[in-house]
């Protein structure tokens, strides 16, 4: 019973540290995008280091840029990121900056 409690209060624990990628009171980012969600394969966003909510890397339907987009990764995603410290981690890096 003390292992079941103790598991239950670590994954607690963990969850107030986890930073959701869009919180319940932000605005759809697509409310005011400088992107077109229509030309996008992936449909995530995540709150930026300024608060702001940003559409996460992502690939296009026609495979060219999309409006907005701020780097090419170099899994050939495109990212919208307003900071170059981080912009394509988890995607290859930075292939071009646009």
């Amino acid at each position: 019973m003390k292992r079941v409690v103790a598991v239950g209060l670590l994954l607690l624990a963990l969850g107030a540290f986890a930073k959701p990628s869009v919180p319940a009171s932000a605005p759809h980012p697509a409310a005011s995008a400088p992107w077109n969600e229509s030309q996008l394969v992936e449909h995530r966003s995540y709150v930026n280091s300024s608060g702001q909510v940003v559409h996460s890397p992502a690939h296009t339907v026609s495979g060219k840029a999309p409006q907005g987009a701020t780097a090419q990764c170099g899994d050939g995603s495109y990212s919208f990121s307003q900071h170059r410290r981080g912009t394509c981690s988890h995607h290859g890096g930075v292939a071009a900056w646009l």
